[in-house]
């Protein structure tokens, strides 16, 4: 081989390889009609990402950013250009329904939501809690009615603030018919939409909203897009995964998450979406897939 076709050929090797390169690190082109995130929990779980593989990830997919950090690892999130859309904060078991509750709730969410408004992000999580807590506080136990005078009373505190700090507190729904761990949450008060949509219109704060998880309203509820179109004003952010199963959105479950997708868009939601599903493949095909799905 002569020397200069093999410096060409050399050439041609480096080109390629830096140009595969490149393409490996060029964000995905999304059309962005939806905005996507993806969550932080479920793919430490499915797949052991730290909080750093993610953000990469999220990064090469070309979402809008990543979900569920809680306030400490926020600072993870600057000069990278992703939002965490929102915030975790207090455990969903030692929610708002309790007011023995009330002041490790408060203190969570004050320092969540100050955090949160710092950085610039737009939503914090909450939960109504458990209403059988025995297996917390030796028989602690709530009634409904109870349980939804004292979500709205420690709402309205927290919406105040919510407001001054710019955020929104998203209140979220809860399957309670699976027992399964991460994918069902037996005991919980707030596992109906509409009874949280309630919850939330009695509060009346324009910071304090209701998270759509389609995962947990499919179970509970369904008519997914009927309750879209009925309770869009009162939807601060929304989260999705397959059912059953809580795995990938693909067609092996029953959701049709592109109708889904359409009958957000029709009702002018402009929040963020969560992928909140367990991997039970590939991690990255399986977000890709999703991903495509979802970007109409």
């Amino acid at each position: 081989m002569t020397p200069t076709r093999r410096n060409f050929l050399s050439t041609l090797a480096a080109t390629t390889a830096l140009s595969a390169t490149t393409s490996a690190q060029t964000p995905i082109a999304r059309k962005g009609n939806i905005k996507q995130v993806i969550a932080a929990w479920p793919f430490a779980v499915g797949a052991k990402w730290t909080p750093q593989d993610l953000i990469k990830h999220a990064k090469q997919l070309g979402v809008a950013g990543v979900e569920l950090f809680d306030a400490s690892q926020l600072s993870l999130l600057k000069d990278t250009g992703l939002v965490c859309a929102a915030t975790k904060s207090h455990n969903f078991e030692r929610g708002m329904n309790n007011k023995g509750h009330h002041p490790e709730v408060f203190a969570i969410l004050e320092k969540t939501i100050t955090a949160t408004g710092a950085a610039g992000f737009p939503n914090v999580m909450t939960f109504t809690g458990l209403l059988d807590t025995t297996h917390h506080e030796n028989g602690s136990v709530v009634s409904v009615a109870e349980g939804t005078k004292n979500c709205i009373e420690g709402f309205k505190k927290m919406a105040k603030l919510a407001e001054q700090h710019k955020v929104t507190l998203v209140l979220e729904p809860l399957n309670s018919k699976v027992a399964e761990k991460m994918k069902g949450h037996p005991g919980y008060q707030g596992a109906h939409i509409d009874d949280c949509v309630e919850i939330v219109k009695a509060v009346s704060s324009p910071n304090f909203k209701v998270l759509f998880d389609a995962y947990h309203v499919q179970i509970m509820d369904g008519d997914l897009i009927s309750r879209i179109q009925k309770h869009h004003e009162f939807i601060g952010h929304v989260q999705i995964a397959g059912n059953p199963g809580r795995g990938e959105i693909g067609d092996n479950q029953e959701i049709n998450y592109r109708g889904l997708m359409k009958a957000l868009l029709k009702v002018n939601y402009s929040g963020y979406v969560g992928h909140e599903w367990i991997p039970t493949g590939d991690p990255l095909k399986g977000l890709e897939e999703a991903i495509s799905i979802c970007d109409i």
